[in-house]
């Protein structure tokens, strides 16, 4: 005797897998942009702890090649230092564009970094 199946438990894991497959899909494009903004956050950290041996200029251009190398937008590689004493702030505020299905946002990111040397 055959016994037929309807097979809606295989159309519910291939679904299943489809809806898996398209959140990863996104969530990568965005866990990238994510993870760059802490990746340059992290340089101006170091920057900061360092601050004693470089000048301004010197720290500027540092995190404008630490923006280039992540691919961030010009904008991230505008930064402001500022110094009070021993207390130094580095900061920058840049714009990022993301896509995702039926909707397109415009995502600000402001990394910034304090130390006194």
């Amino acid at each position: 005797m055959v016994i037929r199946r309807r097979g809606l438990s295989s159309i519910g894991c291939l679904l299943t897998l489809l809806v898996l497959a398209v959140v990863v899909y996104f969530g990568m494009g965005i866990g990238e942009k994510y993870f760059n903004f802490y990746e340059y956050q992290d340089a101006m950290r170091q920057e900061a702890r360092f601050a004693a041996h470089n000048s301004d200029a010197q720290i500027v251009q540092h995190l404008r090649d630490a923006a280039d190398s992540l691919n961030l937008p010009e904008a991230a590689g505008e930064v402001t230092v500022q110094r009070d004493g021993r207390h130094i702030t580095i900061e920058s505020e840049y714009y990022v564009h993301l896509e995702l299905p039926l909707v397109v946002r415009e995502v600000r990111f402001n990394p910034h970094a304090e130390g006194i040397f």
